[in-house]
């Protein structure tokens, strides 16, 4: 997404098998990297059910919700059900 110069990223689940920018089967955020502070936003409930529904986030995306502490909350929730 975006324009020339100006990136702009969308956080999608997509199929492994389907293209690279094809089909997606959700939208769950975006990450906007020229504005100053970079944007990001992402629906972290989205995100915590499809990783527990067994979905593989790309290296990027891992560092993302990294940032945004959504991966920590993953851990706590799976820390809690476990102990349960």
């Amino acid at each position: 997404m975006g324009a020339k110069k100006h990136p702009f990223y969308r956080l999608v689940v997509a199929d492994a098998r389907s293209p690279r920018d094809g089909r997606f089967i959700e939208h769950l955020g975006y990450y906007d990297p020229m504005t100053d502070p970079v944007q990001i936003k992402i629906d972290g409930d989205k995100v915590v059910r499809w990783l527990q529904q067994g979905a593989q986030p790309t290296e990027a995306a891992r560092s993302l919700l990294k940032r945004e502490g959504i991966l920590e909350r993953l851990a706590e929730t799976r820390k809690s059900t476990a102990s349960a």
